[in-house]
């Protein structure tokens, strides 16, 4: 349970950290103002990783196998842009770019996290 609090906590702050630095730079991601867009829209994340991910890494086997695991990015990428097209009320993701920015500063920040915490996935 405090492992899944922790992980929660740190996806919350690199959400809200990927949101600052996506409007400093005047990139498409839109994060309503509060709390409980954020809590929202990272458990819609958490949901969509543990059950759309798995599907689609299976269904896309040999194009990762072929870029040699880079078409993960692009999984992310799409993963984020699914929770943020629209759908969830208090996050937007405009485009597949923003998306991709979005997923790989998430990515880079947990891994930050966890490697400074000890905590592993």
């Amino acid at each position: 349970m405090k492992g899944l609090l922790f992980r929660a906590t740190v996806s919350a702050i690199a959400l809200y950290l990927t949101y600052v630095l996506a409007k400093a730079w005047n990139i498409g991601i839109i994060l309503e103002p509060g709390w409980q867009p954020l809590v929202y829209t990272i458990a819609m994340l958490a949901m969509v990783n543990a059950v759309i991910k798995p599907l689609v890494l299976l269904l896309t086997v040999p194009l990762s196998c072929l870029t040699l695991g880079g078409f993960s990015l692009i999984i992310n990428a799409l993963m984020f842009w699914l929770v943020g097209s629209g759908w969830m009320p208090g996050f937007r993701v405009e485009g597949f770019l923003p998306a991709l920015f979005g997923s790989v500063v998430m990515s880079v920040i947990t891994g930050l996290a966890n490697n400074i915490t000890g905590m592993k996935e």
